[in-house]
């Protein structure tokens, strides 16, 4: 990543609560097509998250600890804000003298952008303020959130008109949170309760607007290093459980992707 900074745009997504095994069936079986034309062969990566809730994974993704490939083995990170010890950063790691990477991003000279999704990101209490703080611009609006069912379609409107105002000759970084996954997901099946099927076709709706969310960014005129990835999943029922904040394999299990778009 050392080499991207300054010459790309740089995205990421965070499909909130988006389950490993769920996103992976789905590439399989051809429901979520646009994703799996980027997807690196076409499937997603199986990764574990530093955490089991939105606020602490995010917290650890801005300060370089994204989710650790599942396999044994050293990992290097993409980056890393510096600390006195760290072994996971190799030479291809940008490592940043700041403490977290929208402050890093934003003293190379990038315009720092939050589209926030679940309630982590609603600025509506002093809490909610912690994690879209950290950028230049943040917004979230009722549209954007977990009751929404076109809170991904109002996202990208917005993006849509803060990428128009950020100066041509200036690099952006753009991190989106998607709310559709998380709780209450019923109404994208048509079901009376949160299922894990409801929670798939969730996905397929983000699926059907990730062409849009992809020609807004590339369409500046740089490439776009891109990492997509889920936060955390959830439990519909297994082993009795339900919800996240727990340590079980569906919830600490992601699916991760990074990739770089064309300019376009």
């Amino acid at each position: 990543m050392r080499a991207l900074i300054g010459t790309h745009d740089i995205l990421m997504v965070t499909l909130d609560t988006l389950r490993h095994d769920v996103a992976a069936e789905l590439a399989a079986t051809g429901r979520t097509p646009n994703l799996a034309r980027v997807l690196p062969g076409g499937a997603w990566e199986r990764r574990h998250s530093p955490a089991s809730f939105t606020y602490a994974a995010h917290h650890a993704f801005f300060a370089g600890f994204l989710p650790t490939p599942a396999d044994p083995g050293d990992h290097d990170r993409l980056y890393a804000a510096a600390f006195p010890g760290s072994v996971t950063s190799g030479p291809h790691t940008w490592v940043f003298d700041a403490p977290d990477l929208p402050t890093a991003l934003a003293k190379e000279g990038y315009h720092t952008l939050c589209l926030g999704g679940v309630g982590f990101f609603s600025r509506s209490t002093a809490l909610g303020q912690v994690l879209p703080g950290l950028f230049a611009e943040a917004h979230w609006e009722h549209t954007f959130g977990v009751t929404a069912p076109d809170c991904l379609g109002a996202q990208l409107d917005r993006l849509e008109t803060s990428l128009a105002a950020v100066p041509a000759g200036q690099p952006v970084f753009t991190f989106l949170n998607v709310a559709a996954m998380h709780q209450p997901n019923r109404h994208y099946a048509g079901l009376d309760e949160d299922t894990r099927e409801s929670h798939a076709a969730a996905l397929e709706y983000v699926d059907g607007l990730i062409p849009r969310l992809f020609d807004l960014v590339r369409g500046r005129g740089r490439p776009v290093f891109t990492i997509l990835c889920s936060d955390h999943g959830t439990a519909y029922g297994e082993d009795g459980h339900t919800g996240h904040r727990i340590g079980h394999e569906v919830v600490w299990t992601v699916p991760y992707a990074q990739f770089t778009l064309a300019a376009s």
